[in-house]
């Protein structure tokens, strides 16, 4: 679902010069640990070489946390953070950033002049649900991530509640906001483009719509899940990262990334006693263990380069 007048953003600069032809796309990933391998980095590394690119990943702290909940959080210190990046982007070409959860203001801030000093790669930020969290550190994070990143951010991606929570919590109207609505609060720190998750819609039906304050790009309406999962947002903005990366014009990735995430959902699985875990590696389980898949999956595999065996969760 390609919109005529989407935007095609560019990979990074002299990827001629220095990155070998045949080569994966790299993304740069900012992200916590995840022992639970349902978010973070885990979530990045798997996502994005699942749709074809290679993870660099740049670990900002670690969560203790099992399935089912976040204890505590554990911030690298900022030294560390930008010591990692700037190791490996002296080194590696890099076509796109994604930035998770960093932990602190200060790692926002480290990050911020790491994306300004690359301003010409594409910068993809996911803002998670943050109610884990104690309330005085969300409103510090939330200011920061407003003043010093989101104006170097490209792509925003959020679900729908989250990102009405951060950007227009003043919103007095009956009804909820839309895409655009929120597109229009992220575009007033600098953000071109907004992909908003999870909209509600009648009928146990979810929106999820990349929009512009003027213009929708592409939606994508799928059934609502029933179990309660960890890892959706890490997922998506990680595969939307590495398609990007790649080369897709942004709406036609939006659209290819959530497509994806909906086939890593029905795949899920609960690894513990707490929440399901997407199948980030759906496609690759062996052969002879489930259903025949249908030709629209097996088209959907080829969309995203994966070995299309007779198998489904």
């Amino acid at each position: 679902m390609t919109n005529p007048n989407s935007p095609t953003l560019t990979p990074g600069a002299d990827d001629d010069a220095d990155s070998d032809e045949g080569n994966p796309a790299c993304v740069l990933v900012f992200n916590a640990n995840d022992p639970s391998g349902a978010g973070g980095l885990a979530a990045d590394v798997t996502a994005v070489a699942s749709v074809g690119a290679h993870a660099v990943p740049v670990v900002t702290g670690a969560y203790a946390r099992d399935t089912a909940e976040v204890f505590d959080h554990f911030a690298f210190d900022e030294e560390v953070v930008a010591e990692q990046a700037r190791a490996i982007l002296e080194d590696v070409p890099v076509q796109v950033i994604k930035v998770g959860f960093v932990g602190s203001p200060e790692n926002l801030s480290t990050i911020a002049e790491i994306a300004a000093d690359y301003s010409e790669i594409p910068l993809i930020a996911y803002m998670p649900n943050l109610s884990w969290w104690d309330e005085a550190q969300i409103d510090l994070y939330l200011d920061a991530f407003r003043e010093l990143l989101l104006p170097q951010t490209t792509v925003l991606v959020g679900n729908h509640s989250t990102l009405w929570r951060w950007l227009l919590p003043e919103w007095s109207s009956e009804r909820s906001p839309t895409a655009r609505d929120i597109a229009k609060a992220a575009s007033e720190s600098g953000v071109p483009y907004t992909l908003v998750t999870g909209i509600p819609l009648p009928e146990q039906f979810i929106d999820n719509v990349l929009a512009t304050p003027q213009a929708v790009l592409c939606s994508e309406k799928f059934e609502r899940f029933e179990a309660v999962f960890s890892g959706a947002g890490d997922t998506l903005s990680a595969s939307l990262a590495a398609l990007v990366a790649s080369g897709s014009d942004l709406a036609a990735a939006a659209t290819e990334a959530l497509s994806y995430l909906d086939r890593c959902l029905d795949a899920g699985f609960r690894p513990g006693m707490g929440n399901v875990v997407p199948d980030r590696l759906f496609w690759a389980q062996p052969e002879g263990e489930s259903e025949e898949i249908t030709d629209e999956e097996a088209q959907a595999l080829q969309v995203f380069d994966m070995p299309a065996h007779d198998t489904k969760h």
